[in-house]
């Protein structure tokens, strides 16, 4: 039983490509991080099956996809694993958090979503929805900027590449008031393994409770089931009450809770 790792995207899916295929939706993370991973890895038992995985950033921070506790706890006995930020499953970030003997806390508690029949916003939003084009970058970025605060991350200082990518290929939408302005953003992934993920949905404190979101959301679902998603996800942070009764609304359905977890120090 152990951890192995590589850097070849190649060789991981070699090794993980049956776990990763069996539950896709638990493994989202990790599929559409995969690519630009600095690290994969993934845990053997004793019958060579996997029961692990894992993509490291190339800022350290750790994310866990399907893992039972017994792959985590392993994983922070290893001498060096000790990223400051890990991700995962409740269960098991909790698990390789207790299993580190470092000072840590609980930084998010987020939801995984998974769309069931898709549900029209009801009362419809004025306005509607286009996808966005090259024009829009700045704000598309600007507006990136003010989601990273939101949710407690530490803004970057420029998002235009960021925006430019999702733009260019044709995964974020804007929903426009009545008047032309842009008033609310929502992104999905690129396509993995049948499934992709909404993320990046924002709107403006000044323009909210007028259920733009919603319109939004709703929008980038269908671009997301025209690009071939038989499987739409997203996350919700859980302290968000209002965030996670609107996509119940618009059909989507918790699969798993995850934690985001902080390490403050070093094994006493």
């Amino acid at each position: 039983m152990t951890w192995h790792f590589t850097e070849d995207t190649a060789a991981f899916r070699t090794a993980a490509g049956a776990h990763l295929a069996a539950e896709p939706t638990r493994n989202t993370v990790v599929l559409t991080r995969m690519d630009g991973a600095a690290r994969l890895g993934w845990w053997a038992g004793p019958d060579d099956r996997v029961a692990g995985v894992l993509a490291v950033s190339g800022a350290g921070d750790l994310d866990l996809g399907a893992t039972t506790e017994e792959a985590a706890r392993a994983l922070a006995s290893r001498p060096g694993e000790e990223p400051v930020r890990v991700r995962g499953e409740t269960a098991a970030v909790e698990a390789y958090a207790r299993a580190s003997g470092r000072p840590w806390k609980p930084v998010v508690r987020m939801r995984l979503f998974r769309l069931g029949v898709p549900v029209p916003p009801d009362p419809a939003p004025a306005g509607r929805h286009r996808t966005a084009a090259a024009p829009d970058i700045p704000v598309v970025a600007a507006w990136t900027r003010e989601f990273a605060a939101a949710i407690g991350d530490e803004p970057a200082e420029d998002y235009t590449g960021f925006a430019a990518e999702r733009i260019s290929e044709g995964r974020l939408v804007l929903w426009e008031a009545p008047d032309g302005r842009p008033v609310s953003m929502a992104a999905v992934s690129r396509t993995s393994e049948g499934q992709a993920r909404v993320h990046l949905v924002y709107t403006p404190p000044a323009e909210r409770g007028n259920g733009y979101a919603a319109g939004a959301t709703a929008a980038i679902g269908r671009v997301a089931a025209d690009r071939g998603a038989t499987r739409i996800l997203l996350f919700t942070d859980l302290a968000n009450p209002t965030s996670n009764a609107l996509y119940r609304r618009l059909g989507y359905r918790p699969v798993t809770d995850h934690l985001g977890a902080e390490f403050t120090g070093t094994a006493g």
